[in-house]
């Protein structure tokens, strides 16, 4: 071979592998921003023209499905117009005074009810009912699908603030999107007896979103039962802007619908839960779907969790896009004022270290953030009031860090993960120290303070998901002596686990050792596991893999869900008190 000529083979190499890593990359950056980009359209499908509230600016029309029973849906007036959402206070409210007005028009009852597909806009297969029946009763409804070998859905409505009400409104869930539905209602009195029934067809639309309303699942199918209630994915690569609601066989049971974004945790309290609607908003939803607040964050941009704060109010990981580095403040929202403030500014908090950082490179591990000053990237938060201090976990770092006088003086007081990554640092002296010989964290999500009143004063656990991946995009001088059973390919898991860890964290003493360690499906990034009554729920977002384990980590079902790069959240509640009563 000619010189030239193998500088010719060398020089197209180059530049092959360079476009294969800038398609990556533009590939990726396209994904990237869909995740934080609003609702381009909120694809209402309606049926035939009923009428028009001038007053309140509402639309009303048959809702696009065949049905047994009328049903209706409600649409604002201005929906197709430019910059529509939602999520706004105003329209909110307008929906919520007419359906008021269509629950006084006349009286309904069980066997003909009010019924309104999805009232607010915010959940696509929701279906409201509203009628009285003749005595104080509860509402147990079944879900059937006719068209496809789906487990019944049972549930009892939550209907008012009483657990028995002789009038009835509620949000049906349950209903499979794509499917023609049989439900059978029945009035159960307080001494368990049936005094009404009645039964109606409903064809749900398909999934606003596309989504597949069946996930594939493997598990035991006899032996210790899953949790009651329902498993909710957010963050699903590609569909971004929804939140699913999944049952134990893993049928979609309800699509919820935001502004973009994702859901990155419920906060409950008296009315309903406060989550993420959009990359730039925070709304309390109740339980028939109305957003009854919308908090606007401004120049903040979500990332990666909220989380309750001092006094009531919200904290959140955000990036201030009026800077240059990302993924690195963390806000307060007032939720009476709707006020957000400021509270920690992690590059100035820690600029020595931010500084000797820089931005990302096509040629790091997060090549698909070149050119960002990612250099912390936060992913969860969590408030200890009686310290006023907070505990965040740093993905770049692969550190766990505490920041205490959150209300007043911000102050970095403590570092748990790797000493070494610190040591050379103004911060290694805040490092704790391990005791015993074990594996440290790596790339870990989702890190909450575990309290164990067993445990003495000063001493507490730190559960987390131990991606147990090393990466590092922003320094530049620094490798770690790792062991061989720590992950370093973002995709390829083959002999790698990820874990559910426990550290045994004294303060006193400022020392952490590894009290718990359950392998996982790998996942390089994203995850998270929750602790749901005995069992875990746990989310291996790369791996597309969902499921439930017992404490000893036999995984008793698990399930695929289709998605690209990664899905970030996993969650499962009762709904109980919100949606459902206690059967």
């Amino acid at each position: 071979m000619t010189k030239k000529r193998a500088i010719l083979l060398i020089g197209g190499g180059i530049l092959l592998v360079a476009g294969i890593l800038l398609g990556c990359k533009l590939a990726v950056d396209s994904f990237l921003g869909a995740e934080m980009s609003s609702r381009d359209s909120w694809d209402i499908a309606v049926g035939e023209h009923i009428y028009t509230s001038e007053e309140r600016g509402i639309e009303v029309y048959t809702a696009p499905c065949e049905a047994s029973i009328p049903v209706v849906q409600m649409v604002p007036e201005e929906y197709e117009q430019e910059g529509f959402t939602y999520y706004d206070e105003a329209v909110q409210q307008r929906l919520a005074q007419h359906l008021l007005e269509l629950i006084q028009q006349e009286a309904h009852g069980i066997g003909e009810p009010l019924a309104v597909l999805n009232p607010f806009g915010t959940g696509s297969n929701g279906l409201l009912l509203c009628f009285d029946t003749g005595e104080k009763t509860q509402i147990r409804y079944t879900v059937h699908t006719t068209s496809a070998d789906d487990p019944d859905f049972t549930a009892t409505a939550k209907s008012g603030k009483e657990a028995y009400t002789g009038r009835h409104c509620f949000l049906l869930i349950g209903l499979v999107p794509g499917e023609t539905n049989q439900v059978t209602l029945e009035a159960v009195d307080e001494r368990g007896e049936v005094q009404e029934s009645a039964a109606f067809t409903v064809e749900m639309p398909d999934a606003l979103s596309g989504y597949d309303t069946r996930l594939d699942a493997t598990g035991q199918a006899e032996g210790e039962a899953l949790s009651d209630g329902l498993f909710y994915a957010t963050g699903i690569g590609d569909y971004y802007g929804y939140t699913f609601f999944f049952d134990n066989e893993g049928v979609l049971r309800y699509e919820m619908v935001l502004e973009g974004y994702h859901s990155d945790r419920f906060l409950w309290e008296e009315r309903g839960f406060y989550t993420c609607v959009g990359s730039r908003k925070i709304a309390l939803l109740n339980p028939l779907g109305q957003a009854v607040r919308v908090y606007d964050l401004g120049q903040y941009e979500l990332h990666h969790d909220i989380n309750w704060g001092p006094d009531g109010t919200i904290l959140a990981l955000v990036t201030d896009t009026e800077q240059e580095t990302t993924m690195d403040v963390v806000i307060e929202i007032d939720l009476e004022s709707g006020a957000v403030t400021e509270r920690v500014d992690f590059s100035e908090l820690m600029d020595s270290y931010c500084q000797s950082t820089r931005p990302i490179s096509a040629t790091d591990p997060f090549f698909w953030q070149a050119g960002e000053r990612d250099w912390l990237h936060l992913n969860s938060i969590q408030y200890l009031e009686e310290s006023d201090s907070i505990v965040v976990s740093s993905r770049e770092t692969s550190t766990i860090l505490q920041v205490t006088g959150l209300q007043t003086e911000p102050v970095l007081t403590a570092l748990i993960g790797d000493p070494d990554f610190w040591a050379g640092t103004e911060y290694e002296n805040l490092c704790y120290q391990p005791e015993g010989d074990f594996v440290f964290q790596y790339g870990q999500h989702d890190v909450e303070r575990v309290e164990d009143e067993s445990l003495p004063e000063g001493v507490y656990l730190l559960r987390m998901y131990n991606n147990n991946y090393w990466g590092l995009s922003t320094r530049d001088g620094y490798e770690p002596e790792l062991d061989e059973s720590v992950g370093t390919s973002l995709t390829d898991g083959a002999g790698v686990s990820s874990y559910i860890y426990y550290y045994r964290v004294d303060e006193t003493n400022r020392t952490f050792a590894l009290v718990e360690s359950i392998p996982l499906v790998y996942s390089s990034i994203v995850s998270n596991v929750q602790e749901v009554g005995e069992h875990y729920v746990f989310n291996s977002g790369v791996a597309h893999t969902f499921g439930e384990c017992d404490r000893e980590g036999n995984v008793l079902r698990s399930f695929s869900y289709p998605c690209m790069m990664n899905g970030y959240r996993v969650m499962k509640d009762s709904f109980t008190g919100f949606w459902f009563e206690e059967s």
